[in-house]
């Protein structure tokens, strides 16, 4: 009887341990769809096209080294050879401030370089920009508050919409 009374407690006390608490569960809201495309809207990350960057690399400016590339990936997301580069991750992220709401404020600061293919054979010299991801952390939410490139901002958050940039170049 004693042996009973132990395993029914023991699996009442795993059961109770087991159950979720949704509201204490952050949402996490970090990815990043980056277009960058000319005045005209001509998109300008097709792989192979002439006048279109070729080559795109991120590096992390906050890293502890100087060389400290940064993974994303240059996807097509229509059929008509629409390109972006989604980030999602791996750049440092270094406190900025506190806000008077409770949330606390981080930026991720990446250099990015891009080579315009100008020919079948040669290529323009790369250009250096900077793109800064500022975060937003509270016990709710860690969610890109908005993001500037070179500068300029170039988005903010709208809630519960997908983070999308657009650069013009």
């Amino acid at each position: 009887m004693k042996k009973l009374f132990l395993v029914l407690t023991l699996i009442s006390i795993t059961l109770f341990s087991c159950g979720s608490d949704d509201d204490s569960l952050q949402k996490i809201d970090q990815l990043l769809n980056l277009y960058i495309q000319d005045s005209a809207g001509n998109n300008l990350l097709i792989p192979n096209k002439i006048g279109s960057y070729s080559g795109v690399s991120f590096n992390d400016e906050l890293a502890v080294k100087d060389i400290a590339p940064v993974n994303f990936s240059r996807k097509e997301i229509i059929a008509d050879s629409v390109y972006t580069i989604e980030y999602l991750a791996g750049a440092t992220r270094q406190f900025v401030e506190d806000t008077s709401d409770g949330s606390k404020i981080y930026k991720s600061e990446i250099q990015v370089s891009l080579t315009k293919k100008i020919s079948d054979t040669q290529n323009a010299p790369v250009v250096q920009d900077k793109l800064e991801i500022f975060y937003r952390s509270s016990s709710s939410v860690f969610e890109v508050s908005r993001v500037l490139y070179n500068n300029q901002l170039v988005f903010t958050k709208v809630p519960d919409q997908p983070n999308v940039a657009t650069i013009i170049k």
